[in-house]
Protein backbone atom coordinates (compact mmCIF):
# COMPACT_ATOMS: atom_id res chain seq x y z
CA UNK A 1 0.00 0.00 0.00
CA UNK A 2 1.53 3.52 -1.20
CA UNK A 3 1.63 6.03 1.96
CA UNK A 4 -0.03 9.13 1.91
CA UNK A 5 2.30 12.08 1.14
CA UNK A 6 2.86 14.06 3.74
CA UNK A 7 1.61 17.80 3.94
CA UNK A 8 3.44 20.99 4.00
CA UNK A 9 1.74 24.44 3.96
CA UNK A 10 3.25 27.98 2.90
CA UNK A 11 2.06 31.14 3.71
CA UNK A 12 3.10 33.67 0.69
CA UNK A 13 2.27 37.31 0.79
CA UNK A 14 3.14 39.05 -2.11
CA UNK A 15 3.81 37.44 -5.69
CA UNK A 16 7.49 37.63 -6.12
CA UNK A 17 8.38 35.86 -2.58
CA UNK A 18 7.78 32.29 -3.18
CA UNK A 19 9.50 29.36 -2.18
CA UNK A 20 12.57 29.49 -3.66
CA UNK A 21 14.74 27.24 -2.92
CA UNK A 22 12.51 25.56 -0.23
CA UNK A 23 9.94 23.85 -3.08
CA UNK A 24 12.41 21.51 -4.48
CA UNK A 25 14.04 20.48 -1.06
CA UNK A 26 10.00 19.40 0.06
CA UNK A 27 9.31 17.86 -2.88
CA UNK A 28 12.41 15.90 -2.77
CA UNK A 29 11.62 15.10 0.84
CA UNK A 30 7.88 13.66 0.37
CA UNK A 31 5.72 16.03 0.82
CA UNK A 32 2.90 16.88 -0.90
CA UNK A 33 3.08 20.94 -1.20
CA UNK A 34 -0.24 23.19 -0.97
CA UNK A 35 0.23 26.93 -0.17
CA UNK A 36 -2.28 30.37 0.52
CA UNK A 37 -1.50 33.44 -1.15
CA UNK A 38 -2.79 35.35 1.16
CA UNK A 39 -2.24 38.84 -1.55
CA UNK A 40 -4.69 37.40 -2.67
CA UNK A 41 -7.11 34.70 -0.15
CA UNK A 42 -7.23 34.63 3.43
CA UNK A 43 -8.08 31.16 3.72
CA UNK A 44 -6.05 28.91 5.51
CA UNK A 45 -5.79 25.10 6.89
CA UNK A 46 -6.30 23.94 9.74
CA UNK A 47 -3.30 23.12 11.90
CA UNK A 48 -4.22 19.34 12.17
CA UNK A 49 -4.10 19.10 8.08
CA UNK A 50 -0.09 20.50 8.62
CA UNK A 51 3.09 18.29 8.45
CA UNK A 52 5.26 21.13 7.67
CA UNK A 53 4.59 25.25 7.80
CA UNK A 54 6.62 27.83 6.28
CA UNK A 55 5.70 31.34 6.52
CA UNK A 56 7.38 33.60 4.18
CA UNK A 57 8.34 37.25 3.56
CA UNK A 58 6.65 40.43 2.84
CA UNK A 59 6.83 43.89 3.24
CA UNK A 60 4.20 44.88 5.48
CA UNK A 61 4.18 44.46 9.48
CA UNK A 62 3.04 42.00 11.75
CA UNK A 63 1.63 45.06 13.64
CA UNK A 64 -0.85 45.82 10.58
CA UNK A 65 -3.57 44.05 11.49
CA UNK A 66 -5.96 46.74 10.59
CA UNK A 67 -5.03 47.30 7.59
CA UNK A 68 -4.56 43.17 6.71
CA UNK A 69 -7.15 41.80 9.07
CA UNK A 70 -5.55 38.11 8.05
CA UNK A 71 -2.72 38.32 10.22
CA UNK A 72 -4.24 37.25 13.07
CA UNK A 73 -5.73 34.19 11.79
CA UNK A 74 -2.38 33.83 10.41
CA UNK A 75 -0.49 34.30 13.75
CA UNK A 76 -3.15 31.48 15.20
CA UNK A 77 -2.14 29.03 12.85
CA UNK A 78 1.14 29.60 13.05
CA UNK A 79 1.10 29.42 17.24
CA UNK A 80 -0.93 26.12 17.06
CA UNK A 81 1.34 24.67 14.64
CA UNK A 82 4.35 25.23 17.20
CA UNK A 83 2.03 24.11 20.01
CA UNK A 84 1.35 21.08 18.05
CA UNK A 85 4.97 20.44 16.88
CA UNK A 86 4.78 20.97 13.69
CA UNK A 87 7.72 21.95 12.24
CA UNK A 88 7.47 25.70 10.85
CA UNK A 89 10.07 27.58 9.35
CA UNK A 90 9.78 31.68 8.89
CA UNK A 91 11.67 33.73 6.21
CA UNK A 92 11.64 37.56 6.87
CA UNK A 93 8.28 38.59 7.86
CA UNK A 94 7.99 34.99 8.67
CA UNK A 95 10.72 34.39 11.41
CA UNK A 96 8.33 38.06 13.07
CA UNK A 97 5.36 36.40 12.06
CA UNK A 98 6.95 33.61 14.64
CA UNK A 99 8.05 35.63 17.29
CA UNK A 100 4.85 37.30 17.25
CA UNK A 101 2.37 34.63 17.72
CA UNK A 102 4.73 33.28 20.51
CA UNK A 103 4.22 36.39 21.89
CA UNK A 104 7.06 38.51 21.31
CA UNK A 105 7.56 42.51 20.33
CA UNK A 106 8.41 43.43 16.55
CA UNK A 107 8.93 46.70 15.56
CA UNK A 108 11.30 49.10 13.46
CA UNK A 109 14.73 48.09 12.95
CA UNK A 110 18.06 50.07 13.80
CA UNK A 111 18.54 49.98 9.97
CA UNK A 112 16.66 48.80 7.03
CA UNK A 113 19.19 45.91 5.80
CA UNK A 114 18.78 45.30 2.03
CA UNK A 115 21.53 43.17 0.08
CA UNK A 116 23.80 40.60 0.54
CA UNK A 117 25.40 40.74 4.74
CA UNK A 118 27.29 38.46 6.88
CA UNK A 119 25.70 36.95 10.01
CA UNK A 120 27.31 35.86 12.72
CA UNK A 121 26.64 32.02 14.40
CA UNK A 122 25.90 32.32 18.35
CA UNK A 123 27.82 29.38 20.17
CA UNK A 124 25.19 26.28 20.13
CA UNK A 125 23.89 25.55 23.11
CA UNK A 126 23.01 22.16 23.21
CA UNK A 127 22.71 19.17 20.58
CA UNK A 128 19.15 20.27 20.49
CA UNK A 129 19.94 23.62 18.46
CA UNK A 130 20.57 24.06 14.81
CA UNK A 131 24.53 24.27 14.33
CA UNK A 132 24.56 27.65 12.67
CA UNK A 133 27.71 28.61 10.74
CA UNK A 134 30.33 31.09 12.57
CA UNK A 135 29.79 33.14 9.64
CA UNK A 136 28.14 33.58 6.75
CA UNK A 137 26.92 35.78 4.20
CA UNK A 138 22.96 35.61 3.33
CA UNK A 139 20.27 37.91 1.47
CA UNK A 140 18.65 40.60 3.80
CA UNK A 141 15.06 42.94 2.98
CA UNK A 142 14.51 43.95 6.39
CA UNK A 143 13.44 47.44 8.40
CA UNK A 144 11.80 45.54 11.27
CA UNK A 145 13.51 43.35 14.03
CA UNK A 146 11.94 41.45 16.99
CA UNK A 147 12.25 40.43 20.68
CA UNK A 148 13.06 36.82 21.16
CA UNK A 149 9.75 34.70 22.41
CA UNK A 150 9.78 33.53 25.88
CA UNK A 151 12.22 29.89 25.89
CA UNK A 152 13.48 31.03 22.31
CA UNK A 153 17.50 30.51 21.90
CA UNK A 154 19.05 33.12 19.69
CA UNK A 155 21.29 31.45 16.27
CA UNK A 156 22.76 34.15 14.47
CA UNK A 157 23.25 38.14 14.62
CA UNK A 158 24.49 40.33 12.21
CA UNK A 159 26.20 44.55 12.59
CA UNK A 160 23.27 45.97 12.87
CA UNK A 161 20.52 43.73 14.39
CA UNK A 162 21.01 41.43 17.07
CA UNK A 163 18.30 38.82 16.41
CA UNK A 164 19.07 37.75 12.83
CA UNK A 165 17.82 33.57 13.67
CA UNK A 166 16.23 32.33 16.61
CA UNK A 167 15.11 28.47 17.65
CA UNK A 168 12.12 28.02 20.28
CA UNK A 169 11.94 24.37 21.24
CA UNK A 170 12.86 21.64 18.87
CA UNK A 171 10.62 22.59 16.21
CA UNK A 172 10.13 25.96 15.13
CA UNK A 173 13.16 28.41 13.39
CA UNK A 174 12.56 31.69 12.53
CA UNK A 175 15.32 33.41 10.14
CA UNK A 176 15.44 37.21 9.41
CA UNK A 177 17.14 36.78 6.15
CA UNK A 178 16.44 34.60 2.50
CA UNK A 179 18.70 31.25 2.21
CA UNK A 180 15.61 30.17 -0.14
CA UNK A 181 16.50 33.29 -3.25
CA UNK A 182 17.44 32.40 -6.58
CA UNK A 183 19.37 33.63 -8.64
CA UNK A 184 15.56 34.16 -10.86
CA UNK A 185 13.66 35.32 -7.33
CA UNK A 186 16.49 37.60 -6.68
CA UNK A 187 15.71 39.23 -10.46
CA UNK A 188 11.83 39.39 -9.65
CA UNK A 189 12.93 41.40 -5.95
CA UNK A 190 15.08 43.60 -7.00
CA UNK A 191 13.72 46.39 -8.90
CA UNK A 192 12.00 47.48 -5.60
CA UNK A 193 15.25 47.81 -3.89
CA UNK A 194 15.37 51.53 -6.30
CA UNK A 195 12.48 53.04 -4.24
CA UNK A 196 14.59 52.67 -1.19
CA UNK A 197 16.86 56.01 0.26
CA UNK A 198 20.23 55.18 0.30
CA UNK A 199 21.94 54.09 3.16
CA UNK A 200 24.91 51.83 4.25
CA UNK A 201 23.07 48.64 4.47
CA UNK A 202 20.79 48.85 1.16
CA UNK A 203 22.61 48.01 -1.59
CA UNK A 204 22.12 48.86 -5.18
CA UNK A 205 20.45 46.76 -7.75
CA UNK A 206 23.64 45.85 -9.79
CA UNK A 207 25.57 44.94 -6.64
CA UNK A 208 22.33 42.70 -5.03
CA UNK A 209 22.56 40.92 -8.99
CA UNK A 210 26.11 40.67 -9.07
CA UNK A 211 26.09 37.76 -6.53
CA UNK A 212 27.89 34.45 -8.17
CA UNK A 213 26.62 31.28 -8.20
CA UNK A 214 28.75 29.68 -5.48
CA UNK A 215 27.00 32.09 -3.21
CA UNK A 216 23.49 30.63 -3.86
CA UNK A 217 25.09 26.99 -3.35
CA UNK A 218 26.46 28.14 -0.11
CA UNK A 219 22.99 29.54 0.88
CA UNK A 220 20.89 26.68 -0.35
CA UNK A 221 22.86 24.20 1.19
CA UNK A 222 22.32 26.05 5.09
CA UNK A 223 18.99 26.33 3.83
CA UNK A 224 18.65 22.33 3.04
CA UNK A 225 20.30 21.82 6.47
CA UNK A 226 17.82 23.85 8.62
CA UNK A 227 14.75 21.93 6.46
CA UNK A 228 16.09 18.61 7.60
CA UNK A 229 16.66 19.83 11.27
CA UNK A 230 13.33 20.97 11.37
CA UNK A 231 12.00 17.60 9.88
CA UNK A 232 14.17 15.42 12.19
CA UNK A 233 12.29 16.55 14.69
CA UNK A 234 8.79 15.03 14.05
Amino acid sequence: MTMPLRAAHYLQHVPFEGLGAIGPWLRDAGYRISGTPLHESAHLPEAEEIDFLVVMGGPMSVNDEVEFPWLRDEKRLVRECVERGVPVLGVCLGAQLLASAMGAEVGPAREREIGWFPVRGAPRESESTFPFPASVEVFHWHGETFDLPEGAVRLASSEVCENQAFQLGRTAIGLQFHLEVTASSLREMAPHVDTEPPSPYVQPRARILSAPAATFDVIHRLMADVLSFLQSSR
